[in-house]
């Protein structure tokens, strides 16, 4: 992701905990609007497309890969 896109990711986090009523931002905010946020700013190579793989396919396995301490 490009740094526009890690300001995004912030953004929709902050909009997560507010409706949490939180002032603050936990991991699960962040995994929770991770997939959108990421899946349209992908850019898939021809061989996923060929193999009809998705940019939301993609960013899931990214964002399951992550581990929260």
């Amino acid at each position: 992701m490009s740094p526009r896109g890690s300001i995004s990711l912030l953004k929709a986090a902050k909009v997560v905990a507010f409706l949490e009523k939180r002032d603050f931002v936990i991991p699960e905010d962040i995994k929770a609007v991770a997939v959108s946020v990421m899946a349209h700013r992908l850019v898939l190579s021809y061989e996923a497309i060929a193999e009809d793989i998705s940019n939301e396919a993609i960013a899931e396995k990214i964002i399951a890969s992550v581990k929260i301490k």
